[in-house]
């Protein structure tokens, strides 16, 4: 006997997104059908992987973390080209140097890092401000000058700097990533008014601000699970590629932070620490996350692992 099986007919796709120049680029989203159903739609692009790179040391994160990396922490080029031989789609430049309690890093010292890492490695670039609304807006707006033309991923754009982070993207050629908390409408509302400033849809990325596996994890999926069932029905102000930053969650975590003989019965740190990662960013893939922003590249190769075999055809 014949076995039908049920398909969804959807109206709309997600948006795809070109980071990077030739011969060099990525691409993302494109997706007609939910995440890793073949059978139902087209997956024309695969998820993808960066890892962080800090403009200065990193003082709080755990020694594992910091184990790959060693010798390069206080050098933003090297560390870039590290991530790149471990197998990073993108790098990921976050500038906290320029934040107010750090070395408050002007714009231009800020720009001329992130020329110096994209000059030197061979993958496209996003770039991270400090998380400092004000003081992203003027970082990213040099950034994106001393970028101009290498196609990069800037943000976070929030409701308060976004008309001058979107302005530089637009005039220097790059894509933004638009940040809102938690919430699908101010996330449908904050890329209306970007793209109400005529920067087109498909140089946007939805920042959702996700949460770590056992951290607010299931109330970050069910807004990624919503904005893409949106997508597919043709709301073009939902039908961005989404960018999850997995690391700076996953890694705050007190079963990450934890040394062994603080809780010995939850298993080496360091292989629960990447579990907690990697698990983390898996979830997201299977809510329909495009690009995962990590920290370890054991985490890296892992998460590259499971798309590979969910990138694998269940076509009936």
């Amino acid at each position: 006997m014949a076995v039908t099986i049920a398909k969804e007919k959807w109206t709309s796709k997600v948006s795809e997104m070109v980071l990077g120049t030739e011969p060099n680029t990525v691409k993302v989203g494109g997706e007609s059908t939910l995440p890793f159903l073949h059978f139902e739609g087209e997956i024309p692009n695969r998820p993808i992987t960066a890892l962080e790179v800090w403009d200065l040391e990193p003082t709080d994160w755990p020694d594992i973390l910091k184990k790959p990396f060693e010798g390069v922490l206080n050098d933003p080029v090297a560390w870039a080209k590290k991530n790149v031989e471990y197998g990073a789609d993108v790098v990921a430049l976050r500038l906290m140097s320029a934040h107010p309690d750090y070395k408050n890093a002007t714009p231009d010292e800020c720009a001329a890092t992130a020329k110096a890492v994209a000059d030197a490695v061979n993958v496209p670039l996003i770039v991270i401000g400090c998380g400092v609304e004000d003081k992203d807006a003027e970082v990213l707006e040099k950034v994106g000058e001393a970028l101009n033309g290498k196609n990069c991923l800037i943000g976070c754009a929030t409701e308060k700097n976004y008309k001058t982070i979107t302005a530089t993207a637009m005039v220097n050629g790059h894509s933004i990533i638009a940040s809102s908390p938690l919430d699908i409408n101010l996330a449908k509302q904050l890329n209306i008014l970007v793209t109400e400033m005529n920067l087109a849809a498909n140089r946007i990325a939805i920042d959702p601000l996700v949460g770590a596996l056992g951290y607010g994890i299931e109330y970050a999926y069910s807004i990624m699970e919503r904005a893409r069932l949106g997508a597919l029905m043709g709301d073009k102000m939902l039908a961005m590629p989404v960018i999850c930053f997995v690391g700076q969650e996953a890694w705050k975590a007190k079963e990450a932070k934890s040394p062994d003989d603080e809780n010995p019965e939850w298993g080496a740190q360091e292989r629960r620490a990447i579990l907690w990662e990697v698990i983390t960013a898996t979830t997201f893939a299977q809510a329909g996350g495009s690009i995962f922003v990590l920290r370890h590249p054991e985490s890296v190769k892992e998460v590259k692992k499971h798309i590979d075999k969910m990138m694998e055809s269940n076509a009936y």
